[in-house]
């Protein structure tokens, strides 16, 4: 008998699969796949922020026409497919090209990590399917909220991955402006919003209530406009010269030890060569241990500094009884002044699978067997550390990934004056990423009030104000020094104190005027 049960089973697993493979295949799902692939261009290095907005327009008119909770799902999962798939293919080239997966591995976990993303966006479709009232009301309230609430959730779970969240393709646009009010979740609540009224004009055409919506539209990018005219933060003290070194060492060779001593002269030369107050290397530009790196080389940096009454950051490695840390360390003239422990920063969010295993007996095969990623399981710095006094400001570091997380960096104020990242972005190759990445900084900026001083490997070096624009760059992939005159920031902005609460009050009244409608009208029946 349990032959023709194991059979059964696989038989109707089989035809299920089949089934939603077939239903993936419609025309529908077509549209919001593609709607999904081309909104990836509203982000940078495209920068065409209306493209997002009018893709979810497309995907909120295609859930107002779905006829079950399973239709609505399947559009948010192919749309959310599209997505992520055009939009973070580069995880491929980590996991290939430079983490030594074979292609025949690395290109199905690209396409599993999307498709596992792609079920959040399957959830904000299923959830704003079970309120069973007017299109118009659920495409202006509902499906903005819905969609906003996952993505925060999406940026949570999991010790999150808020990459591609829709108000980061905002980040030169008029949108920008709510930034400093509610963060990037906010930005993207208010282009969900714009997409929910482009739906309803859909259907309303050029009527009286179209002309109504169109003003409300249009309303909500002048609001953003000016908002972006308002100083929230006040300058500190003068300006002063800072110096942001891209060393372009491959990651094929960084962690060589043959080719060490040739990157430490690169880097050794660029900073002796390029003067300023605070000069600033990437992420691991010294890729060993603190207490291996050569004390010539130390003392070099150190007396430069000194000579130009400032500091230098370095990204290196530290350990301690706990374990080793992705640090950034200070040398220089600051260092009279404080103990040793309070001139480094340790890395606290780190990267799942890439800077630690969870789960270590069941997924600690994958870091030690299939990945060649050095350094892959990490220790954690201190959820709060002070920002590092140099260079006559307070400054709060940030390493790579971290500055995806705009309510943790919040955390160093109002104390810091200054952030500054540091990232190694050469995993992702020439892909989009490191462009992404930039984008994402430019909403820190925005958000705290505070300049942003990127160091990078490879790319994008730049220093961003704090109104996000980006002032100066390098070129990606070339070894090159930035050289700017940078200020510090004092004051709070909105965000800065209520932090993601006040955009999630703004979610919660959102979907509960929805429900206050609703039991109004009465019960009307529910989608399946």
């Amino acid at each position: 008998m349990r032959a023709p049960n194991r059979l059964c089973c696989t038989g109707f697993v089989t035809h299920r699969v089949a089934g939603f493979c077939m239903d993936l295949l419609n025309k529908e799902n077509g549209l919001a796949l593609l709607a999904g692939a081309l909104c990836v261009f509203g982000f940078a290095p495209f920068g065409v922020f209306v493209i997002p907005v009018v893709a979810l327009a497309v995907l909120f008119v295609l859930w107002g026409r779905a006829d079950t909770s399973r239709v609505a799902a399947q559009l948010g999962f192919t749309f959310g497919l599209g997505l992520f798939t055009a939009g973070i293919g580069w995880i491929y080239v980590a996991l290939h090209d430079f983490g030594g997966m074979p292609m025949w591995l690395a290109a199905p976990a690209t396409l599993l990590f999307a498709a596992f993303l792609s079920l959040f966006t399957a959830l904000a479709a299923y959830l704003q399917s079970r309120f069973s009232m007017s299109y118009e009301l659920r495409a202006v309230l509902v499906m903005p909220a819905v969609w906003v609430l996952i993505e925060w959730l999406r940026g949570m779970i999991f010790t999150g991955f808020p990459w591609l969240t829709l108000g980061y393709a905002h980040s030169d646009s008029p949108l920008a402006g709510y930034a400093p009010l509610f963060g990037v979740y906010g930005v993207s609540l208010v282009a969900a919003i714009c997409a929910g009224l482009l739906a309803v004009l859909w259907r309303a055409r050029w009527t009286r209530q179209g002309r109504v919506i169109m003003a409300m539209f249009v309303l909500l990018w002048i609001a953003g406009a000016l908002l972006r005219g308002i100083a929230w933060t006040q300058p500190e003290g003068e300006p002063f010269s800072v110096t942001l070194v891209q060393g372009n060492v491959s990651q094929d060779i960084k962690f060589n030890a043959e080719s060490r001593a040739g990157s430490l002269d690169s880097y050794r030369r660029l900073v002796m060569q390029n003067p300023a107050r605070l000069t600033v290397l990437p992420e691991t530009a010294f890729p060993m241990l603190r207490d291996e790196v050569p004390q010539s080389l130390i003392e070099q940096l150190r007396e430069h500094a000194k000579r130009n009454k400032g500091d230098v950051l370095v990204g290196v490695f530290e350990r301690d009884q706990f374990g080793y840390y992705n640090s950034v360390i200070a040398l220089g003239a600051s260092e009279s002044s404080y103990a040793a422990e309070q001139l480094h920063y340790r890395k606290h969010h780190l990267v799942i699978f890439g800077e630690f295993i969870p789960l270590r007996p069941i997924f600690g095969w994958l870091i030690n067997e299939v990945l060649n990623i050095p350094m892959g399981d990490l220790a954690r710095g201190d959820v709060r550390q002070a920002p590092l006094s140099v260079a006559g400001q307070r400054v709060a570091v940030n390493i790579c990934y971290e500055d995806v997380f705009g309510e943790e960096i919040i955390m160093s104020l109002p104390e810091a004056t200054l952030l500054v990242n540091v990232t190694n972005d050469a995993w992702y190759g020439h892909s989009h990423a490191a462009a992404q990445h930039n984008q994402i900084s430019q909403l820190r900026a925005l958000e705290s009030g505070r300049m942003m001083l990127r160091a990078t490997n490879t790319g994008v070096t730049s220093i961003i104000a704090v109104n996000g624009k980006v002032l100066q760059q390098l070129p990606q992939h070339e070894q090159a020094v930035l050289q700017g005159m940078v200020q510090g920031y004092q004051g709070m902005t909105p965000y800065a104190r209520w932090g993601n609460a006040a955009v999630l009050l703004l979610v919660a009244l959102m979907l509960g005027g929805a429900w206050i409608c609703l039991r109004r009208v009465g019960n009307l029946p529910t989608r399946k």
